[in-house]
């Protein structure tokens, strides 16, 4: 089952052309109520990727999620090559659904060359083998919720995660605004860095707005509650390979004015930094 779903998600970036510059991707419904943010991020990657050349690597990507997307339909996403210079291109890429932009994209690819090198050094943790998986909730808990939300937690996806520190959604404590989760793909793909990255894109947007919430004990599952990812920037710094375990270290500096910001940090399990995060997103009480 495992295989069946990362072949899935890994057809789900591999995008139709249409045109030299223009790409449509399929939907895919993980039980959320929108188009996971996430999807549209991998995919703005993947369509800008195929507009370079093979030689040069994404280094940073940054966007803007303006409308929610509808699972029902494709997404069309529209390229413009802003520039190829000696080392760097710079790609634009909209995301459209229903004739309106959902998504807007600045991706940076730059030729591989030797510098200087630092690095801040990964949290002490548990390894993964050494952190259980997230028990499933029971069918009672499970059908106290909506049922669009009972499908998103019963769904077996292509990650797995593991929290350093597990909490319960359904009855969140507060506590301080960071947290460390072990993840990766459950099953092994083709060594292509473009598709590594492409599916990274996808992965980061799982739990960053979330670290948000920790101080406040709240979570996605609470009452009335409007979460939302307002923009992305993905950061990539050494090769890496998402089938294997990876850490992702997130922290929250600040919320305020409905909004949330969260930064994560991801390393190999042997203390390799290979991307880093940020994002804002919509936290809301809903009246009512």
């Amino acid at each position: 089952m495992s295989d069946n779903h990362v072949g899935e998600l890994v057809e789900l970036l591999e995008l139709e052309r249409l045109e030299d510059n223009l790409f449509r991707g399929q939907s895919r419904d993980i039980g959320t109520r929108f188009v996971f943010g996430g999807q549209v991020l991998g995919q703005a990657l993947s369509a800008a990727q195929r507009t370079v050349d093979p030689s040069r690597e994404a280094h940073s990507l940054h966007a803007y999620f303006l409308r929610a997307g509808d699972i029902n339909a494709p997404i069309v996403y529209s390229v413009e090559r802003t520039r190829d210079g000696g080392s760097f291109s710079s790609r634009r890429v909209v995301a459209i659904q229903h004739g309106q932009p959902i998504l807007n994209g600045s991706i940076s690819f730059q030729e591989p060359e030797a510098g200087y090198e630092h690095q801040m050094s990964m949290p002490e943790v548990p390894a993964p083998e050494d952190v259980e998986p997230m028990p499933a909730m029971s069918a009672e808990q499970l059908g106290r919720l909506p049922e669009k939300t009972q499908r998103w937690l019963g769904i077996d996806g292509p990650f797995e995660f593991r929290h350093v520190w597990p909490r319960d959604e359904l009855r969140p404590a507060k506590r301080p605004p960071y947290q460390h989760i072990w993840f990766r793909l459950t099953a092994p793909i083709a060594d292509t860095l473009s598709l590594h990255q492409a599916l990274l894109a996808y992965a980061s947007d799982f739990h960053l707005i979330g670290t948000a919430t920790l101080p406040h004990g709240i979570s996605y599952l609470t009452r009335n509650m409007q979460m939302a990812s307002l923009d992305h920037a993905l950061w990539f710094h050494r090769p890496f390979r998402i089938d294997e375990w990876l850490l992702y270290s997130f922290d929250s500096p600040t919320s305020q004015g409905a909004r949330g910001l969260a930064r994560g940090m991801i390393y190999t399990r042997d203390g390799v930094l290979v991307a880093s995060t940020a994002q804002e997103g919509l936290i809301r009480v809903r009246e009512g």
